[in-house]
């Protein structure tokens, strides 16, 4: 397998402040694009139904494309309408209504048939979403504590959590644009970006700060294995999201574009910010 070349990165071409920018300015734009969310919505990220409340009812309708099935459900409430599995048959249909009986009368009359319909109440959801909320925010303030433990120097630890909080911040912008609703699956795979992130930064910060040699050589030997470590992750969620996608299984692909959105914000912030600011501590900053 052939090696990632690494060592002709012109690294000593670029100020610290150069090299931040672009990181800094694209987590600018995230922020805004969630605060926008935000304004709009009354959440940073749309919810799924795990979070709301409400019903899916999973039918099949032979022959019947996705604007034929939207058309018989015209004039009902309904969240979204999408093809799932592998046959085209089968759709899911998502609405905040928890009483089916009006939804099932259609079906039957266009000819369809329910496979399955699950309730979920808005009250459980309301508890979901404060528990994810909760993981969330345990998991990155232990993921910190353990940063500031292992390093116990300031500079250091803040560029561990600065790129660990960008890499968060940047899937959830990019799930606003891309139409993708915060699930369990999505938290989970959102709490897999924290330890990603965290071990890609630790490997450059523990060659930098406690390997031998000098500064480019310890970051170069680094960058050989997070690289190569990063890349991988982000070719087999790609085939993932796409496996996925053909075979109509909507939580893997989600799950797997959020990976891919997490992992290629933390190849920038890894080697672009927390590179800028473990070099401004090596060199310039107050150890």
């Amino acid at each position: 397998m052939g090696r990632i070349d690494v060592e002709k990165m012109p690294y000593e071409e670029y100020t610290n402040r150069q090299l931040a920018a672009i990181p800094l300015v694209v987590l600018g734009v995230a922020l805004l694009i969630i605060a926008g969310a935000y304004f709009l919505t009354g959440t940073p990220v749309e919810l799924g139904l795990a979070f709301t409340g409400g019903t899916e009812i999973r039918m099949d309708a032979p022959g019947a494309s996705t604007d034929d099935v939207r058309a018989e459900f015209e004039g009902v409430e309904t969240e979204s309408i999408r093809s799932v599995g592998t046959t085209g048959d089968s759709y899911l249909l998502t609405t905040q209504e928890v009483d089916t009986d009006e939804y099932e009368q259609i079906a039957e009359d266009a000819g369809y048939s329910i496979e399955s319909v699950e309730v979920r109440s808005a009250d459980f959801g309301s508890d979901s979403q404060r528990e994810a909320i909760i993981g969330l925010i345990a998991a990155f303030v232990g993921m910190s504590v353990l940063v500031a433990l292992m390093f116990r120097t300031f500079v250091p630890s803040l560029a561990v959590v600065a790129s660990a909080f960008s890499d968060i911040m940047i899937p959830v912008a990019l799930m606003n644009l891309f139409g993708i609703e915060l699930t369990l699956g999505a938290v989970a795979a959102l709490l897999m970006i924290i330890g990603y992130s965290v071990d890609s930064d630790i490997l450059l910060n523990n060659h930098v700060l406690k390997r031998h040699g000098s500064f480019y050589e310890s970051a170069y030997r680094a960058m050989r294995t997070g690289v190569s470590m990063t890349l991988t992750s982000i070719a087999a969620m790609t085939v993932m999201a796409i496996v996925a996608r053909l075979m109509g299984i909507p939580l893997l692909d989600d799950i797997a574009l959020i990976l891919v959105f997490g992992l290629c914000a933390d190849l920038m912030n890894t080697y672009l910010m927390n590179m800028s600011l473990l070099r401004w501590y090596k060199y310039e900053g107050i150890k």
